[in-house]
């Protein structure tokens, strides 16, 4: 398979393009490094396989000659404006980046004759305010993004149904749930367990949004890339829920951090952030049946093997 990732130098896109190079994919990444890193690219790079990376927005119009220049025969679209406060304040930005994006890299899509997108919804803002009953959510919930970012990522997944319709290109909408590892950035507004692994490591105290009572439905990101690689072949025309299905408050994750790090100072307590939703969780059952998956990894053993790695990369105690 010829394989192209968009945002390819992010967190999940860097250890799925890991994966595909493994199982011997050649893979084009592109990405415009605003909030990648050339750095996660490093074991791509020394891997021996066929990799080629391309910096470049996917707003930009290059991006479609991009597409029919390397003809992949799958594309993996997780390039994104990926923060929820963000999207709050700028949310021209957001639509900018997350919808128009998107569009140029469905029309790179069409151009040069690609058979599937597998595409990084949101599963956490898609669905919107649920009611406590109602989870883990599935795929059948209807979908009441409150926040602009939400909004745009749903938007992506009505078009990614509108070109199946149009131009027969085959897509698979992941809605992920809030995912963690090792190469999440811990210096934005997104990714509240690599936040708190980067304080905790570093003996910083950390800062829950709200009263820590929120919870998400936390998914490791090696689990998270084995879906993607699955969704290639398996899935088509679907929207598919990965998650666990598990809620964790946002108290209960720092208490499992500190406990595995052994040590740190009580955290501190802020306001809540606006758009965010209160209680998220979702039901892996469709991924299950249509794409062989379930995720392996718990919470415990997760943010133990990220701050291991956090540990061995040098980011230590000050």
């Amino acid at each position: 398979m010829r394989a192209l990732v968009t945002g390819g130098a992010g967190f999940i896109g860097s250890n799925l393009i890991d994966r595909l190079l493994a199982e011997g994919h050649s893979v084009d990444a592109v990405d415009d490094l605003s909030s990648g890193a050339l750095a996660n690219l490093t074991e791509a790079r020394s891997s021996g396989g066929e990799f080629r990376f391309h910096q470049l927005d996917v707003r930009a119009p290059e991006l479609v000659e991009l597409f029919v220049r390397r003809r992949p025969d799958v594309v993996f679209h997780l390039a994104a404006q990926p923060s929820v406060a963000l999207s709050m304040r700028r949310p021209v930005l957001d639509a900018e980046v997350n919808i128009i994006g998107s569009i140029q890299v469905l029309e790179g899509a069409r151009a040069c004759g690609a058979r599937k997108v597998v595409y990084a919804a949101s599963g956490g803002t898609l669905y919107g305010y649920a009611d406590a009953s109602d989870l883990p959510l599935t795929e059948s919930h209807p979908h009441l993004p409150r926040s602009p970012y939400g909004i745009s990522k749903s938007a992506v997944v009505h078009y990614l149904s509108a070109y199946r319709e149009l131009h027969g290109i085959e897509f698979t909408a992941l809605a992920l749930s809030n995912v963690y590892g090792p190469r999440q950035d811990p210096y934005g507004e997104a990714g509240v367990v690599a936040i708190f692994a980067a304080n905790i490591v570093a003996g910083r105290p950390c800062t829950i949004s709200g009263d820590g009572s929120q919870t998400r439905d936390f998914v490791y990101v090696d689990d998270v890339v084995d879906a993607f690689s699955r969704a290639a072949e398996r899935g088509s025309g679907l929207l598919v829920n990965i998650g666990t299905g598990i809620q964790t408050s946002i108290a209960q994750l720092y208490a499992t951090m500190a406990s595995a790090h052994g040590d740190g100072p009580a955290p501190h307590f802020g306001p809540r952030r606006p758009g965010d939703v209160l209680h998220s969780a979702l039901d892996p059952g469709r991924a299950a049946i249509h794409l062989g998956w379930a995720p392996w990894t718990s919470v415990a053993d997760g943010v133990s093997a990220l701050l291991d790695h956090l540990d061995r990369s040098g980011a230590r105690r000050a």
